[in-house]
């Protein structure tokens, strides 16, 4: 389906150039010269590179169907991510390299949305927030409960990230997966 550059808007999925693309932020320009044009930035669902296009205004092109699954992540058999749909039980390979990003903070029985186009998965959405088990950082320091700063933390899935020092080894922590930043420490 041929959509217009007049319909674009943030989170729409566009099929340019032989590649799929989501729009993350989009602007309608109408120089004093010239025609209008849309500049958009965009995202490109493969790869997960942002770029900068322009679109002659009233320009079409083909909105890519986008679907979405809602499935619980079981576990990495070697080969790539198993995932099971929770209606009808059926299983799903991932190639590690469509997970790429998700898979610093999956753990087993979390529930994703596996997105696909005609078939082919093309990425994974992780809920904003996660709880993991901090597997390995320095230890507290004895009345720092409340100052600034912060030290490194390897999570239980492997992923490192800054966490403030009065968190402790087998503590859980709250993280927000868009930016890998620590929200809070869970009681």
């Amino acid at each position: 389906m041929a959509i217009s550059t007049a319909k674009f808007k943030a989170g729409l999925t566009i099929e340019v150039d032989n590649a799929i693309w989501k729009i993350l932020d989009f602007q309608h320009v109408k120089p004093g010269k010239g025609g209008a044009f849309v500049r958009t930035k965009l995202k490109n669902l493969r790869t997960g590179a942002v770029q900068e296009k322009t679109f002659r205004s009233g320009a079409k092109m083909e909105k890519a169907e986008i679907n979405t699954m809602k499935m619980q992540y079981l576990y990495d058999d070697g080969n790539g991510l198993v995932f099971m749909d929770t209606d009808t039980y059926e299983q799903l390979t991932i190639p590690r390299e469509a997970a790429e990003e998700a898979m610093k903070y999956m753990q087993p029985n979390m529930e994703v949305q596996i997105m696909q186009y005609k078939g082919e998965t093309i990425g994974i959405d992780i809920p904003k927030t996660v709880t993991l088990e901090v597997a390995e950082t320095e230890p507290g320091i004895k009345g720092d409960t409340a100052s600034g700063g912060s030290k490194p933390a390897t999570m239980s899935t492997g992923v490192t990230l800054q966490v403030p020092f009065f968190v402790n080894q087998g503590d859980k922590v709250v993280i927000n997966t868009t930016d890998g930043t620590y929200i809070s420490r869970e009681k």
